[in-house]
């Protein structure tokens, strides 16, 4: 079960990720569980980005089942 702090910690990933610090503990726990990846960058840090498991999260936190997750960035 994710934390009030890691579903929020996955909304700010999912609305402005590239200005995320990626050094936060809920990050860390959310790439472990593997509801973020971190996508390599060619200059700076990587950016996390939200995995399928982590947009299932977030739609299933609002209420949304049917999801066609191929049509989200």
């Amino acid at each position: 079960m994710l934390s009030p702090h890691e579903i929020a910690t996955l909304m700010v990933i999912r609305d402005t990720a590239p200005r995320l610090d990626i050094g936060h503990d809920e990050l860390a726990a959310l790439l472990r569980l593997e509801q973020v990846s971190l996508d390599a960058a060619v200059t700076g840090p990587a950016s996390p980005r939200l995995t399928p498991r982590g947009d299932a999260v977030l739609l299933a936190f609002a209420g949304r089942r049917h999801v066609n997750l191929a049509a989200r960035p």
